[in-house]
């Protein structure tokens, strides 16, 4: 666990304004982690608990399952032998604040008529990273953009109302799909380009634009 100093280094470091960084868990810190806490659909207690931890630091999250490192999960996948040039980046197109799994993604998937899951990784709202679609099979997440990529996606990029565009990715989201993306690059040097599903469709998806984040930098 993480101390009180820290805790106020890292919202400060976030935007949020939780006073003076001197250890001592005033009104100020505490209003500054329940806006954390509400922005990260946490309940909003003003305590940096384990799972708010897991949010505000996640590298270092405090869950197990947050400590599913995408590096890790990507080793687990036998590497494809099919020529891969291309990462392209989306997100589930659900409210902000709400949690989805693999299964549930791939059961809407399946009853699209699809064969499987259509992402090959999914990065979940409290930053851990899940295999979807086995990386040797072609996606199902880009048309006409399939063959030779991978196809990465994270939980939310919707607010609460359920139809506005929104970049909800939580700070555990971030780096997690920062670590995910850097990792299947030292995994397939070939890839030349990260790119986000609004750049081939009319669409918001991913819900941000990927040529002016960090990930579409890595390369």
């Amino acid at each position: 666990m993480k101390t009180i100093l820290q805790v106020q280094e890292r919202l400060i470091v976030l935007g949020y304004k939780p006073g003076p960084a001197d250890g001592i868990s005033g009104p100020k810190t505490k209003e500054a982690i329940k806006a954390f806490q509400r922005e990260n659909g946490l309940s909003a207690d003003g305590i940096a608990g384990p799972m708010t931890q897991a949010a505000l630091f996640p590298a270092a999250s405090a869950t197990p399952q947050a400590a599913a490192v995408a590096s890790t999960v990507i080793l687990k996948q036998p590497k494809a032998t099919r020529a891969i040039t291309e990462i392209i980046v989306h997100c589930t197109a659900t409210p902000e604040g709400r949690d989805y799994t693999v299964d549930t993604i791939r059961s809407w998937h399946l009853a699209n008529g699809w064969k499987d899951i259509g992402y090959h990784y999914v990065a979940y709202r409290d930053g851990s990273v899940h295999a979807g679609r086995p990386e040797a099979q072609v996606g199902s997440h880009v048309a006409g953009h399939n063959s030779g990529t991978l196809g990465v996606v994270y939980v939310g990029g919707v607010a609460a109302d359920g139809k506005t565009p929104k970049d909800t990715r939580t700070p555990a989201q971030t780096a997690a799909l920062l670590d995910l993306v850097k990792a299947l690059l030292a995994k397939y040097p070939a890839i030349r380009k990260v790119t986000g599903h609004n750049q081939y469709a009319a669409k918001a998806c991913p819900s941000f634009d990927v040529r002016k984040d960090p990930l579409g930098k890595l390369v």
